[in-house]
Order: C-alpha cells, then structure tokens, then sequence
C-alpha cells in the first residue's frame, strides 16, 4: 500500500494569496532589491546625455540617489509590513505603490538639497527642480507598478505550482496496491482462529496505515513516524516471515520529537520491502538510519536488488518517491534534500531535512 497525506489546510490558500507582497525585512528581499536599483541606475547612466564630470562620476552619483530611494523604500515597507499584509491584493498593492511614490518624493527633495548643499549639481542633470521631482515621480511610479504586478503574478504562478502540486499528492493518496490489502486480510483471516489475539493487533495495526492516510496533519513527530512504519512493518513481518529483516539504526542525539512532514518514512520502506525484499528468494535486510548532523536531519534507507531480469518484471513508476519529493519541496522550500542510488546490489534513499519553523 502506497499511503500519501493530504496537505489542504482551511483559509491557507485565502492567506497565502493576500499575502502576495515579500516580507521586505529579509536580508534575500533586501539583497534583490539593491540589485535590481544598480541595474536601474546603469539604464539611467547610460541613457542620460554626457556629463562634464564622466560617465563614471555621474553613475556613482546616479547610484547613490538610487540605492538611497531603493533602501529607504525598502525600511518604509518594511515598518508597514504587518499592515499591509492585512490588505486585500489590490488594497495592498496600491498602498505600497503610494507608499513608494511618497518615500521617492521625500527623499528626492532630501537628495536635491544635499547635492546643492555639496555641489553635485549633476544629480539634477540640468532640470527645474520641479520638471526633475516630476521625472523622478514618473520613473518610480512606472518602476514600482512593474515591480508589483511581476510580485503578483509571481505570487499567483507559485499557488498554481502548490495547488498542482498538492492535486497530484491527493490523487495518490488513493492508489492502494491491492496486493497489500488482499495480503493483510488473508493474513488477518488465517490468525483468526489460531491467534486471536495476533489478528485484533493486526487489524490495529492496520487501521493506523489508513488512519494515517486519511489524516489532514501535514507534519508529525519522528518518533510518530517511526511508530507508524514499524506498524507496517509487523503487518508484513506475519507474510514474509524470516526472508524481512529490519536494521534501525537511530542516533540517541536525535530527538524524536523533530517534526517531519508526515508519511515520509513509511513508503521509503514499502518501496524497499516490495522492489527489494519480494523479490528475492531468500529475503534481505532493509536498513533504516536517522541521524542528526549539523543542524540537518538525515534519513537513509537501503535494501538488497534482486537480479536485472527479476528486477524488470516489476518497475516501479516512482510515484512514492515523487510524492515525497513535492511534498519536501513544498514543506521547506527547497531546503530539503533528497537523492536516491542505484548499484548492482543495493539501492538507497537519502533525506536531509532542515528542522521547520
């Protein structure tokens, strides 16, 4: 059985798409912005007539006008976040369009009276002071409107990517491998009567699997996952007897109420017991690591390959492993790790998991 977590949660979408505007106190938000400003300030150098002082004096200037309305506009934005975020998009959009626009204004005449204060009558190029607040006006308000609408529909096309992405989550959720299902009721119906007490635990056992499943809890503890896939583990322990052997190996430093997103664990080792342990005569060992090293959560899972020509008579579609993908990409926003090897003999499972906020 193939068991993958739902991950819609009530008002998220609703609070994620008002909140379309980027927290402009991170150092990324900051970084973006400054970059972008000397972009804007080598485009204003470039297109204004040559001046007497050179190209490179009047671009230190223009760019140190820049990155002063840039940064100022930044640090306003930055004291209304909390503000702003309580906006309806279009409310929020034109605050901080008026709020940028006001913030150039100001600076502008700030930057007008220093530079006649120092002699840096360059930063005027010439014009009225009026005719260069109003081309100054006029640039950011086109500048900032661009930057908002591509913030929006970014914004927009990262929703469309979580929403087809959660879609694709959902519609695995259902796919059950009828061989488990029709495995574990044998199971259960032949320890009926011999072992009652054996089959009520196996049911247990097995009404957590679809509990699980049916879950909306997007995160759970390790030391929940970990009990969830010993759960499975048992149930196919009663079928394949002595060829399924299991090696935990956990770390006592790791602390086994890290959060993780939940079922993460289980199907790394479904995919092992089914690609790797089935096939195989004689059975093998998968084995489970989880360590914590530095700051990162790391998961392994390894199990035995049977021959090529074994091998290919049942090819897995990979959905597990990209379920679990997504939901990583997702959870911690390309933080997380994963990365799978394939040898003659083995194959392994490798997850770093940074710990979530």
């Amino acid at each position: 059985m193939t068991i993958i977590p739902r991950h819609t949660r009530n008002g998220s979408t609703a609070s994620s798409h008002r909140a379309f505007l980027p927290d402009f106190c991170e150092s990324r938000t900051v970084f973006v912005v400054v970059l972008m400003a000397q972009l804007l300030a080598f485009i204003l150098a470039l297109a204004s007539e040559p001046r007497p002082q050179g190209f490179w004096v009047n671009l230190a200037l223009t760019s140190l006008f820049v990155q002063w309305v840039a940064l100022g506009t930044v640090f306003t934005l930055c004291l209304n976040r909390r503000w702003l975020r309580r906006l309806r998009p279009l409310n929020a959009a034109v605050a901080a369009w008026l709020i940028m626009l006001a913030v150039t204004l100001v600076l502008s005449v700030i930057a007008l009276q220093l530079s006649h204060h120092l002699g840096w009558y360059t930063l005027g190029s010439g014009f009225p002071v009026d005719e260069f607040l109003m081309r100054t006006l006029a640039v950011s308000a086109i500048v900032c409107a661009v930057a908002l609408r591509y913030l929006y529909v970014q914004k927009q096309w990262q929703e469309n990517v979580e929403a087809e992405a959660r879609s694709r989550v959902q519609a695995l959720q259902a796919r059950i491998r009828p061989h488990f299902l029709f495995n574990s009721m044998n199971t259960i119906a032949n320890l009926t009567r011999s072992q009652p007490e054996q089959a009520e635990s196996t049911v247990m056992d097995l009404a957590d699997l679809f509990r699980a499943t049916l879950s909306t809890k997007d995160s759970v503890t390790l030391d929940e996952e970990v009990g969830l896939t010993q759960r499975y583990l048992r149930i196919e322990a009663l079928r394949l007897g002595d060829r399924l052997r299991v090696s935990w190996r956990i770390d006592d430093s790791v602390p086994m109420d890290y959060p993780i997103p939940s079922l993460t664990l289980q199907p790394l080792v479904e995919n092992s017991i089914y690609h790797g342990i089935e096939p195989l005569t004689e059975g093998g060992t998968v084995t489970v690591e989880i360590r914590l090293r530095d700051h990162y959560l790391h998961i392994m899972v390894e199990n035995p390959l049977p021959p090529e020509k074994e091998r290919n008579q049942r090819p897995g579609n990979r959905f597990a492993q990209e379920s679990i993908r997504q939901r990583l990409a997702l959870a911690y926003r390309g933080e997380a790790r994963m990365e799978t090897t394939q040898g003659q003999e083995r194959y392994r499972v490798d997850i770093s998991l940074p710990r979530r906020k």
